[in-house]
């Protein structure tokens, strides 16, 4: 399952709707992000993501290269 990297800010703020100031709920939510940012995940690969928008396939990582000529 792939939780949205803003999921604990729109969980908190919602419960916090109205117990708070406007500016204190955009520090807490400033706040908040800050300390998830600590656990993201870097995406791996992103000088690939070019070659995967062209029509490249890869497996396992590795660029598939086809010959055009067809074995006899």
């Amino acid at each position: 399952m792939i939780e949205s990297a803003f999921a604990t800010i729109r969980h908190r703020s919602s419960r916090a709707k109205g117990c708070v100031s406007r500016q204190t709920m955009l520090s807490m939510t400033c706040k908040m992000g800050m300390s998830d940012e600590k656990s993201w995940r870097r995406l791996r690969g992103f000088r690939q993501l070019t070659r995967v928008i062209e029509g490249v396939t890869f497996t396992d990582g590795i660029e598939i290269i086809e010959d055009s000529r067809a074995a006899a």
